[in-house]
């Protein structure tokens, strides 16, 4: 893994100490992470006044006691680009300020309010097609505090809590990559990033509780997909984007039960036939939506769209998309077709594939610790760190176990059960030398 990114050239930036460069130089410890946070015409950005040396107010009424930090003040700046044109200089408060790039870069402890929101770390701004993108440079374990609360309850147990913590690294850091101009966002694109207001107590200590590790598979960072609630049955990879990923199966997850675990939602026809005519369905008037083909996991994975004048199929992940255009949770469905209304019952919502975040919450309130939640839901990956973080082993997360068949098409509402885990550990220690 990468221990930071180098950084595209960058200006000085007027009365803000931001220095030129080409390079970040940051402690050899720490994972540097950009994160889009902000981005339009204009941008507005609000940063500490810089001073000689920290100053503190003395505490008169308690000799001895440490001095009180000064209140921290701010100037305001409106990031905008001359004249708005493509490939123009950026301009601070009006003024050009001389160059397409500026970057105030990270101290220890600092914090930078980038359009009304505050992060830790430091700015990178960038003219791009006559509006400015703003980009959080921050160090990776900072990040987090400003994503698992973002994702996840901070109030749900420790478990839940670190597992979410290593897959939010894991996911993190598997996108870091020098050559483009920033590794991640901050919206549900990506990963929700929140910034300092979402920063939280419980979820601080899972990320502590977990610092530097990541899942691996074939010695790189895994590709650790989420979602809220797999509906009772986890989705492969393989059949939500055909992604040949072994440790993303399609597989009972009982312990997954959230408040849209069950749902119904009913459509009039006319809506139905509308989207359907965006996927290229053309059949008159819409009679039927049967699901013809259905997954390992209980999702569609063909649709055949009857109507007046023929049939349509709509096939693979494209189905599955179908059904979530439609408005549904997720695409775990049943579907029927009567009196011009088309009925979805269907469980969980998202798609279902990796962990799922009531899932985790169900094995936590089990007593299950976080490896036995990562090993669920990542079987045959390694729980390893990030090659600057402390050495530690690196054991297995090993397949879980079953006595359940294989089931090629479960019904959504009696689907097998999971047998419960067992109370031995789930994990088996690697070779001793065995690379991270």
């Amino acid at each position: 893994m990468p221990v930071r990114n180098p950084l595209p050239g960058r200006a000085a930036l007027p009365l803000l100490a931001l220095t030129a460069g080409l390079a970040h130089t940051a402690p050899a410890h720490a994972v540097t992470l950009r994160v889009l946070v902000s981005s339009g015409e204009q941008v507005t950005l609000k940063t500490p006044v810089q001073t000689r040396a920290p100053q503190t107010t003395p505490d008169l009424s308690a000799p001895g006691l440490p001095a009180a930090p000064a209140p921290v003040t701010f100037t305001t700046w409106k990031v905008g680009v001359l004249g708005g044109k493509k490939g123009g200089n950026l301009t601070l408060n009006g003024q050009d300020a001389g160059n397409t790039t500026l970057y105030l870069a990270p101290t220890p402890g600092s914090v930078v309010e980038i359009s009304g929101r505050s992060y830790r770390g430091g700015v990178l701004l960038r003219s791009l097609d006559g509006g400015v993108q703003a980009i959080n440079v921050v160090d990776l374990e900072d990040y987090l505090r400003g994503v698992v609360p973002a994702e996840m309850p901070a109030s749900w147990p420790p478990a839940a809590l670190q597992a979410q913590a290593v897959i939010a690294r894991t996911y993190a850091a598997a996108r870091v990559n020098p050559a483009v101009p920033y590794d991640t966002c901050a919206t549900e694109s990506c990963q929700v990033y929140q910034g300092v207001a979402a920063e939280k107590p419980g979820s601080d200590a899972a990320i502590q509780a977990t610092a530097g590790q990541v899942i691996a598979y074939g010695g790189k960072a895994a590709t650790t997909y989420f979602s809220s609630d797999s509906g009772g049955f986890t989705a492969s990879a393989k059949e939500a984007w055909n992604m040949d990923l072994p440790y993303l199966p399609a597989k009972p997850d009982p312990f997954s039960v959230g408040p849209r675990s069950r749902w119904q939602l009913d459509l009039p026809a006319a809506k139905v036939q509308e989207l359907a005519v965006k996927y290229g369905a053309k059949i008159g008037t819409l009679r039927a939506v049967t699901a013809s083909r259905v997954s390992e996991s209980g999702r569609p994975s063909e649709l055949t769209l009857t109507g007046s004048a023929g049939t349509h199929l709509i096939q693979g992940a494209k189905a599955g998309g179908f059904i979530r255009a439609l408005g549904a949770p997720s695409s775990r469905v049943n579907l029927g077709m009567q009196g011009g209304t088309l009925t979805l019952q269907g469980a969980g919502a998202g798609h279902g594939v990796g962990l799922s975040q009531y899932g985790a919450l169900g094995l936590a309130n089990a007593g299950y610790d976080v490896l036995h939640i990562l090993g669920f839901y990542y079987p045959g990956t390694l729980l390893s760190r990030l090659a600057a973080a402390p050495r530690a082993a690196t054991p297995l997360l090993a397949r879980t176990p079953t006595a359940a068949p294989a089931v090629q098409r479960p019904a959504l509402h009696a689907g097998p059960a999971l047998p419960a885990l067992p109370a031995g550990p789930l994990l088996a220690r690697a070779a001793p030398g065995t690379a991270e």
